[in-house]
């Protein structure tokens, strides 16, 4: 059954406000802001990432925030642990995501014992930040109520494309009928998105292509200095 926070998203843009540590836009009342803006143009959900910019954001927006917390930029840093799973709840994240690899966790608790953990405190929505079919099916059966492609490329597991990796998509999608498999991940243009879309997302996240500039406005930039 699906969770009554996770069904309005089928169908649906979910929109991924973050910056960058040292980055013009690095506040969390700036990305209140933009998180307000993309409700605006139709996000269903947005994406939150630090406590601070969870907190803030959940109080501006009507739809459900989904909350990580990146502690590291290596290995396992989406909301790596335990701890860091309950402080992003305990902000206002009304879906909890976090590293769905089968890599090793910093607190030594396995994916599924996380799910566990958490579930015994709150029963808010999970999704689980995948970057494989095995890492998805295994996330799936843990009890992550969203499945995101969202590691694929990140790892070493698979290949980096040029764009969404809508072949694992697919395979996940396959793979896990019934189950909310949601596409993340270098998703830069409304085609890709509704290519994604035709592949069996049950939603698709946007991140870097409505809200960063600087990265937006370098692609302008070689564009036109390789003409």
């Amino acid at each position: 059954m699906t969770h009554p926070l996770v069904a309005p998203l089928r169908g649906g843009l979910i929109v991924s406000c973050q910056a960058y540590p040292g980055e013009p836009m690095r506040h969390p009342e700036t990305m209140a802001q933009v998180a307000a803006a993309v409700v605006d143009g139709g996000a269903v959900a947005v994406r939150a990432q630090g406590l601070a910019d969870v907190q803030l954001v959940a109080g501006r927006v009507q739809v459900p925030v989904i909350g990580i917390w990146k502690d590291g930029d290596a290995g396992v840093f989406i909301t790596p642990t335990l701890r860091h799973s309950r402080a992003v709840l305990a902000a206002g994240a009304d879906i909890l995501a976090l590293d769905g690899t089968e890599r090793e966790r910093p607190d030594g608790l396995t994916l599924a014992e996380t799910v566990r953990r958490v579930r015994e405190e709150s029963d808010a929505p999970i999704m689980a930040d995948c970057d494989t079919v095995a890492s998805a099916v295994a996330a799936a059966e843990a009890g992550a109520d969203l499945i995101g492609t969202t590691l694929a490329g990140y790892t070493d597991a698979r290949p980096k494309t040029d764009g969404p990796d809508l072949d694992l998509l697919a395979e996940v999608v396959a793979a896990l009928p019934g189950v909310a498999v949601v596409a993340e991940g270098r998703i830069h243009t409304p085609a890709q998105a509704r290519a994604a879309a035709e592949a069996g997302a049950f939603a698709v996240v946007v991140g870097t292509a409505i809200t960063h500039p600087s990265t937006i406005t370098g692609w302008f930039d070689r564009a036109l200095r390789s003409s």
